[in-house]
């Protein structure tokens, strides 16, 4: 079992005393998770990760044909290749079909992770917040058990407060 903790603030806070501290938008909790589901969802995010960044390399063209070759022959391997382009990161990705529904599956779980489901239900019918490179990282980083993550993005921000309740 991992113990995945969580806080979140709903509004900017402001700290004028560390020994006392009190405000009615923050919040914080715990969930006790089996770690055979977390590091499943962990691959799961990568090889999402890994699908996007190919989409978002066909989507822009920004390479040549030998380069994309190479780049799609890599995909088999088991190696991870990080975004060869940084900026592209925030902007919404078009997913195809397969992709779409390999988030849907994903998101599914999360949902049922947080939510204190034992296993996944129906997948989501559709993807409840806007699918960039970043949020699917942060999304594999959140259940990342050596580390933890950050997430600013409003509507992925929203989707996941919206599960603790």
């Amino acid at each position: 079992q991992v113990l995945l903790l969580y806080a979140y603030n709903t509004k900017p806070v402001k700290i004028s005393n560390t020994k006392i501290f009190s405000s009615m938008s923050t919040f914080s909790g715990h969930l006790w998770i089996p770690l055979a589901r977390i590091l499943s969802l962990r691959d799961k995010f990568s090889n999402l990760k890994f699908q996007v960044e190919i989409l978002m390399h066909r989507s822009k063209s920004s390479f040549s044909a030998p380069e994309a070759a190479s780049f799609l022959d890599q995909s088999e391997s088991s190696a991870i290749i990080p975004s060869k382009v940084p900026q592209m990161d925030a902007e919404k990705v078009h997913l195809d079909e397969k992709t779409e529904e390999m988030a849907k599956r994903c998101l599914s779980e999360v949902k049922a992770l947080l939510s204190g489901v034992p296993a996944p239900s129906l997948p989501l019918s559709e993807i409840p917040f806007e699918v960039t490179l970043q949020s699917i990282a942060k999304l594999e980083d959140m259940f990342d058990p050596a580390n933890g993550c950050k997430i600013t993005e409003e509507s992925l921000f929203n989707w996941i407060i919206s599960l603790f309740h």
